[in-house]
């Protein structure tokens, strides 16, 4: 068994990559003229949710590491706010969609609570 970055063990950052996986598995259902267009934006969005998580495990300030945490929720409200759209311009159905923004909701408050808890263990050192 290969060795673990610390980021990979965080749970937030796990449920980050079970997004990406499932934004992909929608989104190539997506017509092809949007290959470069929405499509490309939300897989991007998602992806950069587990990166900016992965990025902010690394920091050595928890003020730093909240800032990566706001930036990974930040991509979260993009790729839903995508997903959205994709329903909208009849991309997807709300049925396929749901249980993804469901995730997606659910991984926002973790991402939020991570962040004040970065915080306020920033203002407490």
């Amino acid at each position: 068994m290969r060795k673990q970055f610390p980021f990979e063990k965080l749970e937030v950052w796990q449920d980050a990559r079970k997004l990406v996986a499932d934004v992909y598995q929608c989104s190539r259902g997506f017509p092809k003229e949007e290959r470069f267009g929405l499509t490309s934006q939300l897989n991007r969005a998602a992806v950069s949710v587990a990166n900016n998580l992965a990025e902010g495990s690394g920091r050595a300030s928890l003020r730093d590491q909240a800032h990566f945490s706001a930036q990974s929720y930040s991509s979260l409200m993009e790729a839903a706010s995508d997903l959205i759209l994709a329903i909208d311009l009849r991309f997807t159905t709300e049925k396929d969609t749901d249980r993804i923004l469901d995730q997606a909701y659910d991984l926002s408050v973790r991402i939020h609570n991570l962040r004040e808890s970065q915080l306020r263990r920033s203002e407490a050192s």
